[in-house]
């Protein structure tokens, strides 16, 4: 899978990144290398997922919740 990323110079010095297609999910680096193993850990992070312990309706079938 390939993710677009922006990358932006921070004013503070630095380096933070977003990533348009993931809503929310960005980081930050004091160095280029920095940002982007950051960028590995929150991509990841906003990509796992929670599963709620599934319920049975009424014709048996499994309702799960989750939240990506």
């Amino acid at each position: 899978m390939k993710i677009k990323v922006i990358v932006h110079q921070a004013e503070e010095g630095g380096y933070w990144a977003e990533v348009p297609g993931i809503p929310g999910c960005a980081t930050e680096g004091d160095t280029f290398e920095e940002l982007l193993q950051n960028l590995y850990e929150a991509v990841e992070g906003c990509l796992s997922v929670d599963i709620e312990p599934s319920k049975r309706n009424a014709k048996g079938a499994r309702v799960l919740e989750i939240a990506i």
